[in-house]
């Protein structure tokens, strides 16, 4: 196992490098909001309908999902660093071909593919990153996957901006190509950082996962305080798993998982449901809707979005490990709720059927500065809560929540669910933007109302705890009254966990095991 032992002692470039796995999926978001209204692209691809495009869109999740399933076994056999390794060398592939698209068929297969990285990415970063980091910054290190979808959404629009000034085709294949630079750095980069300790002790190798923890803990000290805490609390997860036999499926169905898996795959679920990736795939249909009818100036309004986006995420990732999850998940439903029923409503006071100018019948605002104004800002402020709350929490949730031994089965169940709505919208957002118009945003506005009810309910808080602690955190009940588990259960100190230790067969605590072996050296 090589890994440069300087780059694991800083844990903010360990915890934030493979974020770059995060920013595939940004720029395939972008990858096509910044095309839609492109005369070469829809020339090129036989100017596809509203269900046409939708079907291209939804290409990419579709193959996301598939890939999201497919991790858990390579997660768990090839480990999680390789995995990330293998995710960026299929983005390079899947965006090949989408540079060289000469056709629907041929764009739906790169998209397809490059889902399929995404799909591995999105499920393994999350969980390299809970593994690697201390519970202190854990959540600040999860959400950096947010962020670095916020960065790969901006980077692309910004590209497929400034090509809209090209003419012909190079005006999308050049965006389209230059996606693969991230997925080179990635899988290059990767080689260079430490393997999971969790994922080394669960395959045997002990030895590596106490260096690993202390050259990411303990400036490569083994007898450093959390570095000990980390690998007695790892020892006594992992050998109490293994006595419970070997790892499967039917492992989600034991006391105590099932509550967890559908936490993690509800709160991935509702994150699509806030409509926000609606917002990022079709924010120029819906600023058109708006009135903004001009391509270049639609295009700018939409850039502020994507600024907004990246910027609005940074308070969540400084303060996600202060202000819990819980409070963040509330109160953001709530603002995207009110925000969504603004906007629907503006549309439905002073929006009628109209026609643009290449013949599509469209709802639309016309003649009124104000209303267009306010439904541009609303969707701003929208985007806002969104970034602040539930997009850095939807992801850091479920890869906190679940025991090692069914972590990567569970986590990937989760981002599945995520892939599964991202689809079905992603197909479904044109057809509903064209028939049933402005009742879409009141769609969505119910679903963040909805969500509100759920997380008050049904997730407990579980900022501060390491993953081990986890287990006492859902030992405590509470399924439908949440609120009633305090930010201090489970908490331990080293002592405790040393004490439990001496309680296991066949193990010895770590800082004896260090002092034993100290004096065996000196005699």
């Amino acid at each position: 196992m090589k890994y440069n032992a300087r780059i694991a002692s800083n844990p903010y470039v360990v915890g934030s490098f493979a974020c770059i796995g995060g920013g595939l999926f940004g720029l395939d978001i972008s990858s096509m909001s910044g095309v839609l209204e492109n005369p070469y692209y829809k020339s090129q691809f036989g100017y596809p309908n509203s269900a046409d495009q939708g079907a291209i869109v939804a290409s990419m999740p579709a193959g996301s999902l598939v890939g999201s399933l497919l991790v858990t076994q390579l997660a768990d056999r090839l480990g999680r660093k390789n995995t990330v390794i293998l995710a960026g060398w299929v983005w390079v592939l899947g965006a090949i071909l989408q540079c060289a698209s000469v056709n629907r068929g041929m764009l739906v297969a790169g998209r397809v593919i490059a889902g399929l990285s995404v799909g591995f990415a999105s499920t393994i970063v999350p969980i390299y990153q809970s593994e690697v980091t201390a519970p202190s910054i854990r959540g600040r290190m999860v959400s950096l996957q947010q962020w670095s979808i916020t960065w790969g959404i901006f980077i692309q629009y910004f590209i497929q901006f400034g090509s809209s000034y090209i003419n012909g085709v190079a005006s999308f294949r050049l965006p389209w190509g230059l996606q693969m630079i991230p997925g080179v750095i990635l899988s290059l980069g990767m080689l260079f950082f430490p393997e999971s300790p969790r994922w080394l002790y669960d395959h045997g190798r002990e030895e590596e996962a106490l260096q690993v923890l202390a050259d990411l803990h303990g400036g490569g000290d083994r007898t450093a305080e959390l570095v000990v805490l980390e690998y007695e609390e790892i020892k006594q997860q992992v050998l109490f798993e293994r006595t419970e036999g070997a790892k499967s499926y039917l492992d989600l169905l034991k006391p105590g998982i099932p509550r967890r898996v559908m936490l993690g795959m509800s709160l991935q679920m509702w994150s699509q449901l806030t409509g926000m990736n609606v917002m990022m795939y079709y924010v120029v249909y819906v600023f058109r809707a708006a009135g903004l009818t001009g391509s270049r100036a639609n295009l700018i309004a939409s850039s502020v979005n994507y600024v907004l986006n990246v910027a609005a995420t940074v308070p969540a990732i400084i303060y996600i490990d202060k202000w819990g999850r819980r409070p963040m998940l509330l109160g953001g439903t709530i603002a995207m709720g009110f925000f969504l029923f603004l906007v629907g409503g503006l549309q439905s006071r002073y929006g009628h059927l109209g026609t643009l100018a290449d013949g599509t019948e469209t709802w639309i605002i016309e003649g009124n500065k104000s209303a267009t104004n306010a439904v541009i800002v609303m969707s701003y402020f929208f985007v806002c809560s969104f970034a602040i709350t539930m997009g850095p929490v939807s992801w850091t949730y479920p890869a906190e929540i679940f025991p090692q031994k069914v972590r990567g089965k569970a986590v990937s169940l989760s981002t599945a669910a995520n892939w599964i709505f991202n689809f079905a919208l992603a197909y479904a957002a044109p057809p509903a933007l064209e028939n049933i118009r402005w009742k879409t945003y009141f769609v969505f506005g119910t679903f963040n109302f909805a969500c509100f009810i759920h997380v008050l309910f049904m997730y407990p808080e579980t900022v501060g705890r390491t993953l081990e602690e986890m287990e006492d955190v859902f030992a405590e009940g509470h399924a439908f009254t949440a609120w009633k588990i305090g930010r201090d259960v489970g908490k331990k100190d080293l002592n405790e966990v040393i004490e439990k230790s001496k309680h296991l067969p066949g193990t010895e605590p770590t800082k004896e095991k260090e002092s034993s072996e100290e004096k065996e050296h000196v005699s």
